[in-house]
């Protein structure tokens, strides 16, 4: 077992049933990634921060230092002597991943032109590419905008993970992959996403940053 999903379950031992699950999310974003492909997030509420918190977690380093390619750094310092080397010092590795809850300008515009429950869905249909996968959080499982954008997604060819609490509701049985954590409480429930994700974020780190 991987060193993040032992942590994982130390912490949160009724989460050891859902072991296989985040080990296969992991591998099916890891797949995504080396094909090309991007992860598009999108969640309410306090699943809309965990949604730009994996953001965060994926752009940049997590937990290790992700140096630029050997080629990247020649055509930065062979481009600019001057500013090169300091960029290719500093630029880190990232992974290709969008939080559909973050861009203001647009939600409100789908909201005010189309439909608040479609705000996810729209973006999913203008960036969602086959091979792509869709995070979708939502702790009840029942979240129409979010069961809106799963939808598109699987027309589109995109693969779907969903994180949601014990009962799963609609979203359970729409996404290709379902993590229903045994809670109850949204706190609790969020408490548990966090982690689950976070192990997901070190093994995509280690299995595509390779130390």
């Amino acid at each position: 077992m991987h060193t993040s999903l032992q942590t994982l379950v130390e912490k949160y031992p009724a989460l050891d049933a859902l072991v296989p699950a985040v080990q296969q999310a992991a591998e099916m974003m890891t797949a995504c990634y080396r094909a090309g492909g991007q992860v598009l997030i999108c969640g309410n509420g306090g699943s809309a921060s965990d949604a730009e918190h994996v953001v965060g977690e994926l752009m940049k380093g997590y937990l290790f230092k992700r140096p630029v390619a050997a080629d990247l750094r020649r055509a930065l310092t062979e481009a600019y002597p001057d500013e090169g080397a300091y960029l290719a010092d500093h630029l880190q590795g990232g992974l290709p991943t969008i939080s559909l809850a973050s861009h203001t300008s647009l939600i409100t515009a789908i909201v005010n032109d189309i439909g608040g429950d479609l705000i996810f869905a729209q973006q999913v249909y203008g960036y969602g590419r086959p091979g792509d996968v869709l995070l979708a959080i939502s702790t009840s499982g029942a979240s129409a905008n979010v069961l809106h954008a799963v939808r598109v997604a699987r027309v589109r060819g995109l693969r779907s993970i969903g994180f949601t609490g014990r009962h799963g509701g609609q979203l359970a049985t729409l996404c290709d992959l379902p993590l229903c954590v045994p809670a109850d409480r949204t706190a609790d429930i969020q408490e548990r996403h966090l982690a689950i994700y976070h192990a997901v974020c070190a093994m995509l780190e280690e299995a595509l940053f390779p130390q």
